[in-house]
């Protein structure tokens, strides 16, 4: 039986790795280059049951989740976030306008508690970049290349979830550690029903 955490302390993301999709289908998980931050909240809609203008009942339903992300992204990587293409052009050169369509894809890391040398997997399944093509400051001069900070919005799975996460010493299949970054998939993580 698996280890149960009861504490955990998030010091430091690591092997980001995005599953680029093609019709639907996520492709082998691509480092996603130097991770500088993630930040992450849900959006929610508010449902209230309300009586003589009194709130008697309420509940929050998630809608979708807004990411924040810092970091140094490989080319190839940026141009599939944004939709760059190089359809019609000549070899090596790439553009960007209103036909750019972003990919979407898998968003998988490490988050490392390292007081306690223990990791949690996290996985989006359903991320596309909210905004158009950013270009990352450049500063003649500045002692640091400077991060890209990119916004994205995760929407449900076929499964209605906009998260997953594992703290691997609490798994029990390690197939699902083994796999995380590379082939992330709800089928991966889901219980098998008893016989």
């Amino acid at each position: 039986m698996a280890t149960v955490v009861t504490e955990f302390d998030a010091v430091s993301l690591k092997n980001v790795s995005a599953q680029f999709k093609t019709g639907g289908t996520p492709a082998v998980g691509t480092s996603f280059g130097c991770a500088g931050s993630i930040e992450g909240e849900t959006e929610s809609v508010v449902i209230e049951k309300k009586c003589a203008g009194m709130t008697q009942k309420s509940i929050a339903k998630p809608q979708k989740m807004t990411l924040t992300y810092a970091g140094h992204l490989p080319v190839a990587v940026l141009r599939d976030v944004f939709g760059l293409s190089n359809t019609g052009l000549k070899p090596g050169v790439y553009s960007y306008g209103q036909s750019s369509k972003p990919k979407e894809f898998i968003l998988t890391g490490d988050v490392v508690d390292e007081f306690e040398d223990v990791t949690k997997l996290i996985a989006f399944p359903a991320v596309t970049s909210s905004t158009g093509l950013k270009i990352q400051s450049i500063e003649n001069g500045a002692e640091e290349v400077a991060q890209i900070e990119l916004e994205f919005t995760v929407l449900p799975d076929n499964a209605g979830q906009f998260y997953y996460e594992a703290l691997v010493p609490e798994l029990d299949d390690q197939t699902v550690a083994e796999q995380w970054h590379s082939a992330f998939t709800r089928t991966l993580v889901e219980a098998t029903p008893a016989p």
